[in-house]
């Protein structure tokens, strides 16, 4: 049977997607710039034979967010290194991105470097990348070792070859000037390398490849193409993979109704390899602490562990799995740099994983209007005035995107005469909060205001009043614009989302119920009654 792609909340994110079997084994691994457009993708119809075989075997499909697509395609490389789906590609070497190495050789040559399965690299020098965009042959034999003058001979001979002749190198080989300026060139190669000083060096390339096209140089022009091409791979920061690392691993914990929700990632030699989801009930000696020992009973103790919350006895830890490991082992929680960035990708992800079955109408509010949770119920006030003599308010609940007429409450206006909506919003919203707290009932996890910033506040100013905390958020007809406490320019949400279409209906049938309440009030009563 076909998965019903329509039941699952895909984020509109760069990522990648894990497509399982009946069996949760993993069939298929791919990235994505948008995750929603390129999954759904596969569900349409007139596909290929064998994109139709993979979709009937596809039971469920696994998301995990990256910052950018870049550190996407790396995540997914290295994914499907670990996990070799039957319907991915496998290519020899298992590398679809490649490095750069700068030997240490007297006088350093510009190298392609690869590296092993265990992510050791091979070879000695200093390496690069990783670069993502294709292999990266041209780099290093193309202009960037042109530009810096890069020998590419392997022995260095005893006089100047046909690369000096043809102004692509200076031959240190010979000349003590070209010997002291060596140095130099590399300094600077490595700058560029390390992603410095790219904007000169980019205007440097974009001159010369206009040059070329000009002189109809078109083979040179498009080298030099293909070299700004991949440079650009350098300015967007990754941190899926580096050339350089310690073993680490990442814990985002996420504590909810009485649940401890983790998620891993597993850095081995610079490369995330792995990441995996826990959780477990607060009862008894249920904690993070706990979790982490008898975590590391089976899997191998890094030297370093990032967390985004340091366990009780972190200290007592780091000494008994340095103990076990027989090295320095360090308990961190980092507030800034690379790792926290990790760390706040990783909650991004678990927040993912904790929002799948929602309506994805409701998955984007919560984005939208940065609520701190789904908001699964929502509550929404409206005033229905008719003259001076006639007022009442009334509220519609929403379960899940959908009306709970159960819920539903109507109000006569006790304390307001005149046409005052924003103190008739503010008695309502007060009388209703009062008493759910008092009966410690459940309460809404929004609450929507039919005005502007007005109504807004006078919401605002009746939770205040009881010290109680809620989001709020008002939607203004005219223009369809969403208000919040917090901001001064309204939120637009195009008309088509299912986001502000929830809002929209939530906000509609509080209008109908307070219209339809204030009719009956004003309808003549029968002789008969």
């Amino acid at each position: 049977m076909t998965l019903d792609i329509k039941k699952i909340t895909i984020p509109s994110h760069p990522g990648i997607y894990l497509m399982k079997d009946v069996d949760s084994k993993i069939i298929y691994i791919g990235k994505a710039k948008n995750l929603k457009n390129r999954v759904r993708s596969y569900f349409l119809k007139n596909q290929n034979y064998k994109t139709q075989k993979l979709v009937e075997k596809i039971s469920e499909i696994e998301f995990v967010l990256t910052d950018n697509e870049s550190e996407a395609f790396l995540l997914e490389s290295n994914m499907i290194k670990q996990y070799r789906p039957m319907f991915n590609i496998e290519l020899k070497d298992q590398q679809r991105y490649t490095y750069l190495r700068i030997t240490d050789e007297h006088y350093p040559r510009l190298l392609v470097a690869r590296r092993t399965r265990s992510g050791k690299f091979l070879g000695d020098g200093k390496v690069f990348g990783p670069f993502t965009s294709g292999s990266s042959k041209l780099l290093s034999i193309g202009s960037l070792r042109k530009t810096f003058k890069i020998r590419i001979c392997k022995r260095l001979p005893k006089k100047a070859c046909l690369e000096y002749h043809l102004g692509n190198c200076e031959a240190p080989c010979e000349f003590a000037h070209a010997q002291t300026d060596y140095k130099k060139h590399v300094a600077a190669l490595e700058a560029i390398l390390r992603g410095k000083d790219l904007g000169a060096f980019t205007k440097n390339l974009e001159q010369e490849m206009s040059l070329a096209s000009k002189s109809l140089q078109f083979e040179r022009a498009q080298e030099i193409k293909d070299t700004l091409q991949r440079l650009g791979s350098l300015k967007t920061r990754q941190k899926m993979e580096s050339a350089t690392g310690s073993d680490e691993e990442y814990f985002g914990i996420v504590s909810s109704d009485q649940t401890i929700h983790i998620m891993t990632f597993k850095k081995i030699n610079g490369v995330i390899r792995d990441s995996n989801k826990y959780s477990f009930d607060l009862i008894g000696d249920n904690t993070f602490t706990n979790f982490l020992y008898q975590y590391y009973t089976t899997n191998q103790i890094p030297p370093f562990i990032i967390t985004n919350q340091i366990p009780e006895d972190h200290v007592l830890l780091e000494q008994m799995f340095a103990k076990t490991a027989g090295f320095p082992v360090r308990i961190i929680s980092p507030k800034s740099g690379k790792r926290r960035e990790m760390l706040d990708l990783i909650m991004r992800n678990i927040a993912l994983v904790q929002s799948s079955g929602a309506e994805p109408g409701l998955v984007e509010l919560k984005e939208r209007l940065a609520l701190p949770k789904i908001p699964k119920i929502i509550e929404c006030f409206d005033i229905s005035n008719h003259g001076t003599s006639y007022a009442v308010g009334s509220m519609s609940r929403f379960v899940n995107g959908r009306p709970d007429k159960s819920g539903y409450r109507k109000f006569k206006i006790k304390t307001i005469r005149g046409q005052d909506d924003f103190a008739m919003i503010n008695e309502i919203v007060k009388r209703r909060y009062f008493r759910l707290d008092n009966e410690s009932a459940q309460m809404p996890d929004l609450i929507l205001v039919d005005g502007g910033r007005g109504q807004l506040g006078a919401a605002m100013s009746a939770l205040e009043s009881m010290a109680i905390r809620i989001p709020c958020a008002s939607l203004a007809k005219e223009n369809e614009e969403v208000f919040l406490p917090s901001q001064k320019e309204p939120v637009i949400i195009p008309r088509q989302n299912q986001s502000l279409k929830i809002l929209q209906y939530a906000r509609d049938e509080a209008h109908r119920f307070g219209v339809a309440y204030n009719r009956s009030l004003r309808m003549p009563k029968s002789k008969f009654s």
